[in-house]
Parts: C-alpha cells; sequence; structure tokens
C-alpha cells in the first residue's frame, strides 16, 4: 500500500510518526468538506463504515485512562470496555479534559501519537479487514493501515467492545 499524501497537504503528527518508522500508509484530506463525524466521513470518502474507526479515550474508577478504538457506525460498550480492562465502571472523558491529556481534540483523536501510551483496545470487528481507516490526528484528515503495522507504532489488544445490535 503506497501513500497517497497529495502534495500541498499537511502532514499531521501522525503521518510523520509513521514516515519515521517507515510504515505505509494512506493518507485522506476531507477539511474542505466540513463534515467532522465519523459517519460523515466515511460517507464523503465513500469508505465502508464498519472499516472506518473513531477513537474514544475513557476514564476508569480508578482514574486509569483508556483508548477504544470503534466502527464509527457502532457505539462503545461501557460495561464489555471495563471489563475488558479490569475496571468496575468507565466513563467517557469530557470533551474539555481531552487536549490536555492527549495533545489532541475533539473529532480529531487518533490512537497514535498522543502524549502518553494508554492502554488501548480496538473493537475485535477490525479483524476482518486488511486494513481499518482512523483519525489521522487533525480533523480534516485521515489514514488508513493494517493491524499489524498499527502494531509497530502502538500497542494494542483487540476485544468485543461494541454494543450488539
Amino acid at each position: 500500500m503506497a501513500k497517497n499524501h497529495k502534495a500541498g497537504e499537511e502532514k499531521t503528527n501522525v503521518m510523520r510518526i509513521l514516515d519515521g518508522k517507515k510504515i505505509n500508509y494512506k493518507s485522506y484530506c476531507y477539511l474542505e468538506t466540513g463534515v467532522i463525524s465519523g459517519l460523515e466521513v466515511a460517507n464523503v470518502l465513500g469508505q465502508n463504515p464498519n472499516q472506518t474507526f473513531k477513537t474514544l479515550v475513557t476514564v476508569g474508577k480508578t482514574n486509569i485512562n483508556y483508548v477504544f478504538v470503534v466502527p464509527v457506525c457502532k457505539e462503545l460498550d461501557l460495561r464489555k470496555a471495563a471489563s475488558c480492562v479490569g475496571e468496575k465502571k468507565i466513563e467517557m472523558l469530557k470533551s474539555k479534559d481531552l487536549l490536555g491529556l492527549t495533545g489532541y481534540i475533539h473529532g480529531g483523536c487518533s490512537p497514535i501519537g498522543m502524549k502518553k501510551a494508554f492502554r488501548t483496545v480496538v473493537d475485535q470487528s477490525a479483524n476482518q479487514f486488511d486494513t481499518i481507516m482512523f483519525s489521522g490526528g487533525k480533523i480534516g484528515y485521515q489514514v488508513e493501515l493494517s493491524l499489524q503495522d498499527l502494531g509497530k507504532v502502538i500497542r494494542f489488544e483487540t476485544a468485543d467492545i461494541t454494543m450488539d445490535e
């Protein structure tokens, strides 16, 4: 898979990290569309919403933060998520706390390049795809790479963490 970064497009920190590790990825820019929600992004880019993921940051009862990566068309099941990280309860991090903790703003949060390495869980549905798409670390940018390559950049595990239909 070759990079398809177009001249003139901004490189995000996520892309610089991937370049630095010589990892092949595709990048997409949807800045001019004005869409922000993951489902809108998948639609605008003509992507499978089951293969396009959003990055959610949570906080557990123990005050530990966790990152969950789930398809944009699904919702994180907080009970399943808590159980898989050994917490009694977790809740979504408040948007106002996101930038200080991760370095990212709501709508531009990527599992790659956070200020600290948080325990990260990717929904097991990602295993059915050769590649997945997720935020490039800035609103308007997205990257696509394999789970194998993602594992070269961050540590993560996969689990069933979405709500049942």
